[in-house]
């Protein structure tokens, strides 16, 4: 199959939503955010998606963030509008609000709760790609949403000629060459510990959740691939290790990721929107004992970490338009 052009860059961060104490966004802290991950490396940013805690964001938080993302961007990297939504008409109308903020691509999660068909999926995905100009990423992570994409529903998607990438949460190697084999399909790493071993077999690149606190070793990781130095992927593959240890395997992604963001400095609060709640104590204590072992990793100097418990306790509700909280 001929490569097709890639209009989403190769090192994504799934942003997190800084929020204020009280479980607003802190707008000002999304745009330094964006700022700080592109400046050290990103060349894509997916806004609203899982780690950017979607469901628990209004519509209008939702376009703003493409809106905010496009500005603080300014052409260095393309902003990306995940999470839409499991009934398919209300995800046609947020991907076409998105695309008039300024989108440069959307992402599509696999409907979650419904649990539909293989058919239902795949038309679900082409009702979407019909309705906007924008080029489409199909994510792949039946841990969060109950169903895979089949390989046989991912080869007729590849056909529509919006459809051009799969962001992949699934793990199946296998899969990834075969479609990689038979379309000409993009591939994005969705599981911060695979985004070598993606990159391997022929991924495009990654839309990472420790990207947050770093995208430069991601940077290099993706640039030695480019080059064909797998010793030099490999070795950066090893030193982010503990780093991706400590955000991906003690509580939510999201909540590690802020937690450390909050004690670097970076982000004004740890906060987090119920269901989602801060690291208990020992959670807290695992985070902290996983990152002893990074050392050295570029963009992110630990030598300044303080962690602040009290902060990340709990959940915030947001502000709803038209109500009360």
């Amino acid at each position: 199959m001929s490569p097709r052009e890639n209009p989403f860059g190769q090192v994504l961060v799934a942003l997190v939503t800084p929020f204020t104490t009280d479980g607003e966004v802190d707008w000002p802290g999304v745009e330094q955010h964006i700022d700080d991950c592109i400046t050290a490396g990103a060349d894509g940013v997916v806004v609203t998606g899982t780690t950017g805690e979607t469901s628990t964001l209004t519509d209008p938080e939702k376009l703003r963030l493409v809106e905010v993302g496009k500005s603080v961007a300014a052409g260095r990297a393309k902003i990306i509008t995940g999470g839409g939504s499991n009934e398919t008409a209300h995800a046609i109308h947020l991907y076409k609000q998105s695309e008039k903020a300024g989108a440069d691509g959307v992402m599509i999660v696999t409907p979650y709760y419904n649990k539909p068909t293989q058919a239902g999926v795949l038309t679900h995905f082409r009702m979407i790609a019909d309705a906007t100009d924008l080029p489409v990423i199909l994510y792949d992570i039946p841990g969060r949403t109950g169903i895979p994409i089949t390989y046989e529903t991912i080869v007729r998607a590849s056909h529509h000629p919006n459809i051009l990438a799969v962001k992949d949460a699934k793990g199946d190697f296998a899969e990834v060459s075969r479609v990689l084999n038979n379309t000409d399909l993009m591939y994005f790493s969705g599981d911060d510990t695979n985004v070598l071993p993606h990159l391997s077999i022929g991924a495009t690149g990654l839309i990472g959740v420790t990207a947050n606190i770093t995208s430069t070793p991601y940077r290099t990781i993706v640039d030695a691939v480019n080059r064909g130095d797998l010793a030099t992927a490999t070795a950066e593959h090893k030193r982010v290790e503990p780093l991706v240890r400590a955000i991906m395997t003690h509580v939510p992604g999201t909540v590690a990721a802020k937690y450390v963001l909050h004690g670097l400095g970076r982000i004004g609060s740890p906060r987090v929107r119920l269901p989602l709640v801060g690291p208990e104590d020992t959670e807290a204590y695992a985070i902290e004992t996983s990152l002893e072992a990074v050392r050295d990793i570029p963009g992110a100097d630990f030598s300044n970490f303080r962690p602040d418990r009290n902060a990340a306790a709990g959940g915030a509700l947001p502000k709803v338009p038209g109500t009360t909280r």
